[in-house]
């Protein structure tokens, strides 16, 4: 599977986003937790993904940004695990929630832990 993040499978738009707030489900491994909703539209392959890290817990930006760094990263690194463990096509956001900055070999595992999640609540 390709390792790349193509800019079709980037989370945007706020109603999408907004919608994910409000009525998508979550699921969490500390301190990473996923949001997400089936997506509607028949014409959309794959997953569109989002990562976000809360300014309340990390003023400064450059915190926020490398976090963010690292979970794309992740994600990247591991979204075959996703993609083969479903067909059905999502909308999803990655949060960050701890309130320590991260190495990545810890967001990578707890990635995967999230994702064994994500898979154990949509099958």
């Amino acid at each position: 599977m390709d390792q790349s993040f193509p800019n079709t499978e980037h989370l945007k738009g706020k109603t999408l986003i907004n919608e994910l707030f409000l009525n998508g489900k979550s699921v969490t491994a500390y301190p990473l937790r996923m949001y997400y909703i089936p997506l509607k539209d028949n014409d959309v392959k794959g997953f569109k993904v989002g990562v976000s890290v809360p300014k309340r817990n990390f003023k400064l930006a450059v915190h926020r940004n490398r976090i963010k760094r690292l979970l794309r990263e992740s994600f990247r690194k591991n979204k075959y695990l996703v993609y083969n463990g479903t067909t059905q096509h999502f909308a999803l956001l990655i949060v960050y929630i701890g309130k320590e900055t991260p190495e990545y070999e810890f967001v990578e595992t707890k990635f995967k832990k999230l994702v064994g999640a994500f898979l154990k609540a949509v099958s």
